[in-house]
């Protein structure tokens, strides 16, 4: 029954989205009073439940979205974004774009979350598709699989380290057997389902996006455009405090003053600011643009994300809702005496938390303490509980749909309908936990 409500509940809110064409947000918002009756949830506690999701689900990505939005602008109205762009095209070329496209967001990957990530690279996306004249999905699927996949199977992320401490498994085993699988799984979901999708539903490849969440597309002669090395490192500034931070907090004592303080700079937040500080500098003061000028930037650049902050707010509603409904506890239930392989065991129930939930971080949290007991079998540090927690990791990710953030953020950002959307990035996520469980089995067999 609770899963049925979730299914009514996700119906409704599409009925209210294609057929009534109710604003998303609005839709979100009342799918979630909807449910959240249905699933029993005191009256008194629902406009809390529903103002949680919403300031737990903004909290943390406003300020990076904020700042990650004003950076980008700051760096495609400068032409920075235009220097990367055909640079990159110069060493890669047409034929090779794929593949600089995968490494860029893989190496991005492992430092940023899969929100933040969009957001950095993103604007850098769109202009080489323009340059090259190719569609904009083109280039999106590898790099959205790209940082899925990172966001998923690798430490320091958030889910997998912390399910790595769940299962008891070996940090540095679990990250080397990460890479292992997740090159097939980032080929497999990439260029060739990127390949697939052209063949089977062409019409979400076209080249007339309107792209005016990232601000408009202008036309700069190269002489005048920032040179290459200010541009990659202000683009990438963010990436560097956070990686550089991420490091320091394997290699250095946690007690040392100086490591804290490398840890307190390289938190996204502050990174984001302090690299927004920066770009000010490089983007603007110094191609003698006034503080006025710049500050009109950075107002557009909110105006152009504002509805898009709004339904990730509302997705963090409806994600609220079904947790406090017991949705994860009734799952949990269904697999309790499981005689099943762990390693699919572990995806299962991750996958059915994940479309019940949206959360991939959630999700899979959640369904290591359910599989936890069945690693512990195999001892502390044991290859199996690695291989458990990178089956976690390909479950999270599945079936991304209307309670995803990042299933907004790409709607949103690519100009998808709701339908092609569904057909495109929740095909996408599927795809990718499968090849992602596949590839942890084919690791099993050598390890």
């Amino acid at each position: 029954m609770p899963l049925l409500i979730v299914l009514i509940g996700v119906m409704l809110l599409i009925f209210m989205i294609v057929k009534l064409k109710v604003n998303t947000f609005v839709g979100l918002v009342i799918t979630s009073f909807i449910v959240a009756l249905m699933l029993g949830l005191p009256l008194a506690k629902i406009p809390t439940t529903i103002e949680t999701g919403i300031g737990g689900q903004l909290g943390h990505l406003a300020v990076i979205f904020g700042f990650g939005s004003m950076l980008g602008a700051l760096v495609s109205e400068a032409g920075g974004g235009y220097r990367i762009a055909t640079t990159l095209i110069d060493k890669f070329g047409r034929r090779w774009i794929q593949v600089a496209v995968i490494l860029a967001s893989f190496i991005i990957g492992l430092a940023l979350f899969f929100e933040v990530g969009l957001v950095v690279v993103l604007p850098i996306i769109f202009i080489i598709a323009r340059e090259l004249g190719m569609p904009i999905l083109y280039l999106g699927v590898p790099m959205a699989a790209t940082l899925n996949v990172t966001h998923a199977f690798l430490p320091p992320h958030p889910a997998p380290t912390a399910i790595t401490d769940i299962l008891g498994a070996n940090l540095g085993h679990v990250l080397l057997l990460g890479i292992l699988v997740a090159i097939p799984t980032i080929i497999v979901s990439g260029p060739l389902y990127n390949w697939a999708l052209q063949k089977l539903y062409p019409q979400v490849y076209r080249d007339n996006v309107d792209i005016s969440v990232l601000g408009e597309y202008k036309q700069f002669k190269l002489e005048e455009t920032p040179k290459f090395g200010i541009s990659v490192v202000t683009a990438m500034m963010p990436v560097i405090l956070i990686a550089i931070a991420t490091i320091c907090s394997f290699v250095m004592p946690k007690s040392n003053p100086v490591n804290e303080f490398i840890q307190f700079i390289g938190a996204p937040d502050l990174a984001m600011l302090l690299s927004l500080i920066f770009a000010i500098f490089t983007m603007g003061l110094r191609r003698n643009k006034t503080m006025e000028q710049i500050s009109d930037t950075l107002v557009t650049s909110i105006k152009q994300i504002s509805m898009m902050l709004l339904i990730i707010g509302g997705g963090g509603a409806f994600k609220q809702v079904l947790i406090d409904g017991g949705i994860s506890k009734y799952i949990s239930g269904l697999f309790a005496q499981t005689s099943m392989s762990p390693i699919l065991a572990a995806w299962l129930i991750t996958a059915l938390i994940r479309i019940s939930l949206g959360s991939s971080t959630v999700s899979a949290i959640t369904a290591a303490g359910l599989v936890a007991p069945m690693a512990h079998q195999y001892g502390a540090n044991s290859v199996m509980a690695c291989l458990m927690v990178l089956s976690i990791g390909a479950g999270s990710v599945f079936g991304g749909h209307v309670n995803d953030a990042g299933f907004w953020m790409i709607k949103e950002y690519f100009g998808l309908s709701l339908k092609e959307t569904l057909l495109s990035w929740t095909t996408l996520t599927c795809v990718l936990a499968l090849a992602g469980l596949a590839s942890v089995y084919a690791v099993s067999l050598f390890v």
